[in-house]
């Protein structure tokens, strides 16, 4: 019997004119009729995303909402005779991005909170000016004494204050509610008084197993700070609060996603009411992507008991692909598990402090012997050196106990291997194993991490160059809330690789452009075992697109970041465009 834990709510140029080798013939009949409509894209740079080295097309063909035709225009045009001309008009187009990696309800719940994000996210760069948000917060929207007051995005290293606030400050600014707010890296939080009050967290409570309670100065008395699992308890009722303005925000979010080039989104850590939640939407016909749901690894044996669920499989629009494991903390917030010590203070740790594990060895292991012998998919959280050994480790124990391969296909996936080592990398090529990096970390915290770990563990952070010369199918993700939903931004983090101080953080790391699109593309939909629907421009396969208005492949590197979505298009059906006039519609 797994112990059950309540879960965490957290330069390669292409060149003008090159064509692609590989021309994809019509599936269906060459003429189609006048039911069965085609649209033809052309005059543009058309990136199929499923050659190995960049390459273009002069045309792809969608009809019915699939991919009928990919290659020379000419052909094209006589392939087809009920046919609508949709003119690119030089823009890019390329397959609809797939979020390798988000929290898509905590996206929607921020909507119900106070955004206490720096710049360039937000506005708050000190503690004076997060308590003065919260109060006008408050105030803003007629807020009863005694409610709850969420707040998320705080960032201590971006503070001129340099610290977490306490409970003392959110008490002078809101006395008569219970305020909790989230970090931004989803791995702590503060509270005040009567928020601890409600959670029964105490001078008596004890740190849990894998968290940590901050104290005020020579007391037991907490000061509001939560650490790891000590949050959970905080998170959950935030959740249980927020939820129920999940429909109201719920097309918003969709959209949200849609504007930024993304045709599938994923829920990074679901509980069953969630999931519940997110199947009834589909049901009623109200996706406009798809989402994928990541199941909590405390239910794991409830969700594989339950015939009503089936992994893997989408039903109108959704499905919960496998499950999410959460094995240590945030580099940022010092909480991640390293081999070798953090070099600044470390709260709540004297000597020696290298973080720590959110799972002991024999949990994971546990864990990874149920999901394994139910052909059960792992995505699993983890930042430092010392809980990749772990997640390795338990690989190995369950692939042994259970006699399977140790190479067997099942693609887990490493969520962030933030600060894998290298012969970790070669580990995961070895067994099969995935990395989702997180290279906007080069930007947000680059400059921390330098300071926390030193520029050697700093400059390997999310070592794409490596991984791609290895073979592996990496993706790079937002993981948002943490970073905002922005795959252009995440394209232009792994290349550039540029912290807020204008620092490079590992130039050797520095990936090309086709390299950063794979990542969000092809190797997106490998990832969740969707590779022959989705994620590259191939007959057959979904026409989910994404038009751009300059070519991430030819701009200047760092011009990356303000190319603009132009369109979406899911299915063959366009859900989001800049404006009425930005490309002909293909209705």
């Amino acid at each position: 019997m797994i112990k059950k834990i309540i879960p965490a709510v957290v330069g390669l140029s292409l060149l003008a004119g090159c064509g692609s080798n590989t021309e994809n013939k019509v599936s269906i009949e060459p003429k189609a009729t006048k039911v069965d409509k085609a649209h033809l894209y052309y005059n543009g740079d058309i990136i199929p995303m499923s050659t190995l080295q960049p390459s273009t097309v002069e045309a792809v063909v969608e009809q019915q909402g699939k991919i009928v035709y990919v290659g020379n225009l000419a052909k094209a045009k006589d392939q087809f005779s009920n046919i609508e001309h949709v003119d690119l008009q030089g823009r890019t187009l390329l397959p609809g991005f797939i979020d390798p990696h988000s929290h898509f309800g905590m996206v929607s719940n921020t909507m119900g909170q106070v955004d206490l994000n720096p710049p360039p996210v937000g506005t708050i760069s000190s503690i004076e000016q997060m308590l003065a948000a919260l109060k006008a917060y408050k105030a803003e929207n007629n807020i009863a004494e005694g409610e709850w007051i969420y707040g998320w995005g705080y960032d201590e290293s971006q503070l001129t204050d340099k610290r977490h606030p306490n409970k003392l400050e959110l008490d002078e600014a809101l006395p008569n509610n219970p305020v909790y707010i989230q970090h931004t890296s989803g791995h702590m939080g503060v509270a005040n008084s009567l928020a601890l009050e409600k959670m029964q967290v105490s001078a008596a409570t004890k740190n849990p197993e894998g968290g940590m309670i901050g104290r005020l100065p020579n007391s037991n008395e907490p000061n509001g700070l939560v650490q790891e699992t000590a949050m959970y308890p905080f998170v959950g009722h935030m959740l249980q609060v927020l939820n129920s303005k999940q429909a109201e925000f719920f097309e918003q979010t969709q959209d949200f996603y849609a504007a930024k080039g993304i045709t599938t989104a994923q829920d990074g850590m679901t509980d069953r009411e969630a999931i519940r939640f997110f199947q009834s939407q589909a049901d009623q016909g109200k996706l406009k992507i798809d989402l994928v749901s990541l199941a909590g690894f405390s239910e794991l044996e409830s969700n594989l008991k339950d015939a009503s669920l089936k992994f893997k499989d989408y039903k109108n629009g959704f499905k919960v692909q496998g499950t999410k494991i959460i094995a240590d903390g945030s580099p940022q917030g010092k909480t991640a598990y390293f081999t070798q010590p953090y070099l600044t203070k470390v709260e709540g740790c004297q000597t020696d402090c290298k973080g720590l594990p959110s799972l002991s060895q024999d949990t994971l292991n546990d864990l990874f012997k149920l999901a394994y012998g139910a052909d059960n998919q792992l995505f699993i959280h983890t930042n430092g050196d010392a809980s990749i050994d772990m997640i390795i480790k338990a690989h190995e124990v369950a692939s042994k106990a259970l006699k399977q391969p140790i190479d067997k296909n099942r693609r887990t996936v490493v969520i962030h291997s933030q600060f894998v080592r290298p012969d970790q990398l070669e580990t995961f090529k070895k067994y099969n194993i995935e990395p989702s990096f997180f290279t906007n970390h080069a930007y947000f915290w680059g400059d921390v991490h330098v300071e926390n770990l030193g520029k050697e563990r700093a400059n390997f952070l999310s070592p794409i160059v490596s991984a791609d010369k290895l073979g592996l199918k990496y993706t790079n993700h937002s993981d948002a809330t943490v970073t905002p939903i922005d795959p252009l931004f995440t394209v232009w983090s792994a290349v550039n690789r540029l912290s807020r101080s204008g620092k490079i953080i590992g130039a050797e790391q520095q990936a090309s452009p086709y390299q950063a699109l794979q990542a969000i593309t092809s190797h997106a939909a490998y990832q969740l075992f969707e590779e022959d629907s989705k994620g590259t421009l191939e007959v057959g396969k979904a026409a989910d697109f994404v038009v751009l208005d300059k070519n991430p492949l030819t701009v200047k590197p760092m011009q990356i970041r303000d190319i603009k979505v132009v369109q979406t298009i899911k299915n063959g059906k366009p859900i989001y465009q800049i404006n009425s006039k930005a490309t002909d519609a293909a209705q």
